[in-house]
């Protein structure tokens, strides 16, 4: 069975789980990762999240820069 839950480290460095759904004696298996922060990640992709609009999505680009085509 695996059980995710979010919680934050005490200031004594410890963390206080409460209410797991497992009995007493069970084996668990413990593995404690870091969370990213959001608040950085807006700001270093400011556009993420914002609608695209493609005007004329299938005309050429720069089709006059390439002297082939003269």
């Amino acid at each position: 069975m695996e059980f995710r839950i979010e919680a934050k480290i005490e200031p004594n460095g410890t963390i206080v789980l409460h209410d797991l759904p497992f009995h007493e004696g069970d084996k668990v298996m413990v593995v404690i990762t870091t969370r990213p922060d959001n608040s950085s990640q807006s700001s270093d992709y400011s556009l993420r999240g914002l609608p695209v609009e493609y005007k004329d999505p299938f005309d050429p680009v720069a089709e006059n820069d390439w002297g082939v085509l003269s």
